[in-house]
């Protein structure tokens, strides 16, 4: 019941997540950070088999740093999207990623930007974008209520929109999500939603 989404506003762009690690029907933990911070303005929602997804997500970012190591100038945020689409095609042929992508960047010259990738390498620049079986209800709460010039608070307060459609309508939901946002101030988390806290384990 993964749910990631994102949209792109005035001069930012949102990434939330679901925070649930699941396996077939165990919960393992509620607390998952599944929106990783790419570089200094980028970030990078991933959902899919979790194994694919850590590994992956963190194949693009140690290559994204090395790029900028090796050249001294980061990545646009579409050059990201580029190389993680051909590394994502070139896969397909061998040992497929079961992973889906929504990938938000802020760059000087263009601004925000959100990218919309899946796991059989598809790329497409939009101003909203989301995955999972939440993207039935997440997609829908947007299409009726996004607008290209929202601020920071109304973009967050459609995205709580969003959680509350998706809490409510899915059978097995997830209960708690991470918001992240990348201005020109840079990539970082902006709030958490949480219904669910991570219990300390028991040493008796």
């Amino acid at each position: 019941m993964e749910c990631v989404f994102g949209l792109v506003g005035k001069d930012f762009a949102l990434v939330v997540a679901d925070s649930s690690a699941v396996h077939s029907i165990l919960v393992h933990k509620s607390n998952e950070d599944k929106v990783m911070v790419l570089d200094s303005h980028k970030l990078m929602g991933a959902s899919g088999e979790a194994g694919d997804r850590a590994q992956f997500t963190e194949f693009i970012q140690k290559n994204v740093s090395l790029y900028q190591f090796r050249n001294g100038i980061p990545l646009t945020t579409a050059a990201t999207a580029n190389f993680t689409r051909g590394e994502l095609a070139t896969a397909l042929r061998k040992s497929p990623y079961m992973v889906n992508i929504v990938l938000a960047g802020y760059d000087k010259e263009t601004g925000p930007s959100l990218y919309f990738i899946d796991y059989i390498a598809t790329l497409h620049k939009l101003d909203k974008a989301a995955f999972g079986y939440g993207a039935f209800f997440s997609l829908a709460m947007m299409d009726r209520h996004y607008r290209s010039d929202m601020s920071v608070e109304e973009a967050v307060d459609l995205v709580d929109k969003c959680i509350l459609e998706i809490r409510s309508r899915l059978v097995v939901a997830p209960p708690n999500f991470v918001i992240k946002i990348v201005d020109k101030d840079g990539a970082r988390t902006h709030a958490w939603r949480e219904t669910v806290k991570e219990t300390p384990m028991s040493t008796a």
